[in-house]
């Protein structure tokens, strides 16, 4: 693809980018904090897609992009490229997660019982117009359990595989620093199942759901059913370079795990997990990994097509790009459009005045 070098105008874009900070207004401290605690899960898909858990900076991301989520991933991993690696945390299991939320639309009876947490899933949806003429909405305050929920949940997985009702698939033990990483490697197919992972936990959302409900609807293999959901922190743990394993914080996660009866007579499972808590983006990355293994090769649930077309970064980069004088190109396709409207519209050549071929 060619494009045009052109000169001058320096000023020209010099001020449309100041007619678009000037739309924005002043960014100071105060209003990132305000977005941070105005837009909890809008940070948590920001910080999800961005690969990157800093609350702070993804709100700040927002401010300075005005709200566009492909800008604000964009800043934010620009920003990770330019920080140091300073050690690899230690693997983080689903029964060391800190559970805030954790159903199963597969299994009424679980152990551990179901937990629903924070959810409007069973509400419903009205617009609080009266915030606009001065009645300020107060949620109704959480009354304490007098039980409360214990916060380590057993995996449901682990006691579907002693029940036979799933395979048990021993997978070879990875030493964390030798674990695929895609933010150093290229993405080559078949892909490694870590780089897959890895790819749904940073996709667009709005791409995974678009291809997710895809698989839903019939254009995939497997009809998905949420055999786990959960809202957790997970605790991050690293090595200290004495041996000693500490506690640098948590993080807030999602993970998903949907079920489909399989040709083995089994339960095949689909697995996805995120930064942040983003319910709707692991239920669909999730369908997308159980319908990947046997679809057709130009099937929207292919492994190759949803991992290169949920990528928000290189999607939304490609697409601006075509903003770019294109002049070459265009112009070449119209010189072979005159050629041909030339060819149509000149009259044929009567027979009598073609010349004959030399034998």
């Amino acid at each position: 693809m060619a494009y045009v070098a052109t000169r001058g105008g320096e000023r020209a874009i010099e001020q449309s980018e100041r007619l678009y900070r000037a739309e924005l207004g002043k960014i100071d401290a105060e209003r990132v904090a305000e977005i941070g605690r105005a837009l909890p899960w809008l940070i948590d898909r920001v910080m999800g897609e961005a690969s990157l858990y800093e609350p702070e900076l993804a709100a700040l991301s927002l401010a300075q992009s005005g709200g566009d989520l492909y800008e604000a991933v964009l800043l934010l991993r620009a920003w990770r490229t330019t920080q140091p690696r300073l050690a690899i945390a230690e693997p983080v299991t689903q029964e060391g997660l800190f559970t805030v939320r954790r159903i199963s639309a597969a299994f009424k009876d679980i152990p551990g019982g179901q937990l629903l947490g924070p959810t409007l899933d069973y509400s419903h949806r009205l617009l609080a117009t009266g915030v606009l003429e001065g009645e300020p909405y107060v949620p109704p305050p959480v009354e304490p359990a007098a039980r409360p929920a214990p916060p380590h949940q057993p995996s449901l997985a682990a006691w579907q595989k002693a029940a036979g009702l799933v395979a048990d698939v021993s997978a070879p033990h990875v030493a964390p620093e030798d674990i695929p990483d895609l933010t150093r490697e290229p993405l080559l197919f078949p892909s490694k199942r870590a780089h897959t992972l890895q790819s749904l936990a940073r996709a667009d959302t709005g791409g995974v759901l678009a291809l997710g409900y895809s698989a839903m609807r019939g254009y995939g293999n497997a009809h998905p059913t949420v055999n786990e959901l959960r809202l957790a922190e997970a605790d991050v743990r690293v090595r200290h370079p004495r041996g000693t394993v500490f506690s640098a914080g948590r993080v807030k996660v999602s993970e998903a795990e949907v079920t489909n009866k399989g040709e083995s007579g089994k339960l095949d499972l689909g697995f996805c997990a995120t930064l942040g808590w983003n319910e709707v983006k692991v239920i669909a990355g999730a369908t997308l990994d159980l319908n990947a293994p046997a679809a057709p090769k130009n099937s929207p649930v292919n492994e190759e097509f949803f991992l290169y077309h949920t990528e928000p970064v290189e999607a939304s980069g490609f697409c601006i790009h075509f903003k770019l004088p294109h002049y070459v190109t265009f112009q070449s396709s119209l010189d072979a459009l005159r050629d041909a409207n030339a060819k149509k519209a000149a009259p044929a050549m009567p027979a009598s005045q073609k010349q004959e071929e030399p034998a």
